[in-house]
Parts: structure tokens; C-alpha cells; sequence
């Protein structure tokens, strides 16, 4: 899962080197977005940081000390901030990215209403860390994610969208892309990943929109009680695991815990053989009474695999219902993990 300017090549690399063990996902997280410019070519540095977390300077005119301190704050900072990109040029990357690899993601991309910017290595130690009392604007870090959204319809690439203190325009989002895109919009899968909606929000987006999905992880909605409320409340169809850790050593086992969560709070079964007929075809969508008696491992199998097919039928539509059966699963390659294998020290997100 890349984030930034300079991960997408190591993403690529990796994705190259390890075909049959990653899942590439390409895009630009809402964290990185104040590096993006709107315009092509881009202004000047200072230029284009002060427009974005100062509005040019204009409004610091009267604002006193208040003001005196921003503008400290901005001298401090935007000296070891990037030179900014142009969006075309990111859309440019973004695109040969996702063409080159046909089974890619488009993520981490979204919008976070927290985030602030600085110039340390993000994997450093978060409470030694000194963030700047700037925000990319909302309407700078929607502009980004349409364009990256609209490139994921065009090429109908599953999406893992963060969201961070936005439910409304998360919402509102979701409504402009189904409006502007239509049935595309519906066949491109979209994964809130490290979900941390509220239930209600969540049931009018499930409600409104049937491309939408709910991941949860033991890194971030472990933190509270709201992901069981969660995991209740969401259509068992619906439903993914994740780690969210940096660390690709430790995944499978932040996964294996959210797996068993989801396993105890929908008081599904969890599998030690696997006793599932196969089936012929692999791309039918299989109904919820046709999981009858199905484990935690091979519903989430089910939703992920239903996820990357995408297809998704607008609300209100008939949806085609597969057989009761089940296939066997066939490649085991994702089942290893060798902890001294492969790691390479690098930190990229493994999800």
C-alpha cells in the first residue's frame, strides 16, 4: 500500500519481485496530499505552501500574536517540505502504475481532517514528533481524491479510501462519485479501511451504496469499543479484515486477531480443516443464505474475493445469487509466512 511521492517505486519492486505473495496498491494518501499543486506548472515552494496553509499571507495582517506565531511556524516548516507536483503529473504516475500491474488497488487515498504536516521520516517515532499547527485544506485533499477516484472508475480498480474525523464528506463523497460516474462508480469496489464511522453513518452508506465495504483493524479500532457496534451492525457481506501495521512482520498476526474478533461478535464459527466443496464457477456472487454454516475465514474469503471482482448491482437492483456451495481454495501461497524471509527492513504498509 503506497502513500507518498517517493514509495510508489518501492511498491512497484516489490510488487515486481514477489508476484504471487502482493497485491499492489498505487495512490496518494491525504497525509502527503499538501505536496500535490492544482496547478500545472506549480508555483514556487514558499508559493504554493503559504497559498495552501496561510491563504497568502493576507489573513496574518491583523492577526497579532496569533498571527506572528503562524508565520513562525510556517518559516520553521515549509523550508524542508517537497517541491510540489504538479496533479497531472501525479495522475500521469498513478496511471502507468496502475496499468502496468492489472490486478493493483488504488490506495491509500482519502481525506483527514487531523493530519498535519511536517518534514520527519513518518515512520519515526510519533511522540517525538513536532507537527505543525497546519491542515491541508478540504478542499485542496477532495480535488486530489476525486482525480484519483475518477482514474480508479476509468480503469474499474478496487479502492482502499481513509477516513479520519469526515464522515459527511465521506458521504458526501460517495454520493458525488456515485452521481458523477453512474453505474461505473457502482462497479468499482471501495474499502473503508480501519473503518472508524459511526454505526449509524455506516448502515446510510451501506444503505446507499452497495460497492461500499467495512475493514477494521486491531491498530486503530481496537483502540474503542464503537468497531464491535460496528462489526454488529454491518451486512455479514460487507465485512474485512486488516493489521494496518507498518510492519509487514507483524500483518498476518494483526489480521489473525481482527479475524477472530469478527469471529466472536458474529458468533461465526472458525475453521480448523477446510470442508468446503468446490464449485465450478469462481465468479458467481454467493447470497447470504448460501453461507449457511460457513466459518469467519471463508466468509471473509467470500467478501474479499467479492471485493476484487467489484460488478456491484445500484441499490435497489436484483442481484444474482450463486449456488450453496463453496470452492476449495487452490493456491496456498498467501497462507506462508516465513517472519525471516523476504523482510528486508523496508516499512511499507502491508495492510
Amino acid at each position: 500500500m503506497s502513500s507518498r511521492a517517493d514509495d510508489q517505486s518501492k511498491v512497484a519492486a516489490l510488487a515486481h519481485a514477489h508476484p504471487r505473495r502482493v497485491v499492489p496498491a498505487f495512490g496518494y494518501h491525504p497525509w502527503w496530499t499538501h505536496a500535490i499543486s492544482l496547478r500545472r506548472p506549480p508555483p514556487a515552494r514558499e508559493e504554493h505552501y503559504r497559498a495552501l496553509f496561510l491563504g497568502g499571507g493576507e489573513d496574518l495582517k491583523d492577526s497579532g500574536e496569533k498571527g506572528k506565531e503562524r508565520e513562525e511556524a510556517f518559516q520553521r516548516l515549509w523550508p524542508g517540505l517537497a517541491e510540489p507536483r504538479a496533479l497531472d503529473d501525479v495522475l500521469e504516475e498513478l496511471r502507468a502504475n496502475l496499468v502496468a500491474f492489472p490486478a493493483a488497488l488504488l490506495g491509500e487515498v482519502g481525506i483527514d481532517r487531523a493530519a498535519r504536516p511536517d518534514h520527519a521520516d513518518p515512520f519515526a517515532d510519533w511522540s517525538r514528533r513536532a507537527l505543525s499547527p497546519f491542515t491541508t485544506p478540504l478542499d485542496h485533499q477532495l480535488a486530489v481524491l476525486d482525480a484519483q477516484l475518477a482514474l480508479a472508475v476509468e480503469l474499474r480498480r478496487p479502492v482502499s479510501l481513509h477516513s479520519v474525523k469526515a464522515p459527511a464528506p465521506t458521504r458526501a463523497l460517495l454520493d458525488r462519485a456515485a452521481a458523477r460516474h453512474g453505474h461505473a462508480f457502482s462497479a468499482v469496489s471501495v474499502d473503508l479501511h480501519s473503518c472508524g464511522l459511526s454505526p449509524e453513518v455506516w448502515v446510510d452508506i451501506e444503505k446507499h451504496h452497495a460497492n461500499v465495504y467495512l475493514s477494521l483493524s486491531t491498530a486503530i479500532n481496537a483502540r474503542s469499543p464503537n468497531h464491535v457496534a460496528l462489526i454488529r451492525t454491518a451486512a455479514p457481506t460487507r465485512l474485512l479484515a486488516e493489521s494496518d501495521y507498518p510492519f509487514a512482520h507483524l500483518s498476518a498476526q494483526e489480521t489473525w486477531r481482527m479475524v477472530l474478533t469478527i469471529a466472536q461478535t458474529r458468533g461465526w464459527r472458525v475453521e480448523d480443516a477446510w470442508d468446503y466443496p468446490e464449485v465450478a464457477d469462481e465468479s458467481e456472487i454467493v447470497g447470504e443464505d448460501a453461507r449457511e454454516g460457513w466459518g469467519v475465514v471463508r466468509r471473509l474469503e467470500e467478501n474479499w474475493r467479492a471485493f476484487l471482482r467489484g460488478g456491484h448491482a445500484p441499490p435497489g437492483a436484483e442481484k444474482k445469487v450463486g449456488k450453496s456451495s463453496a470452492r476449495r481454495r487452490r493456491d496456498y501461497s498467501y497462507d506462508v509466512w516465513d517472519s525471516g524471509e523476504e523482510s528486508g527492513g523496508e516499512t511499507l504498509d502491508a495492510k
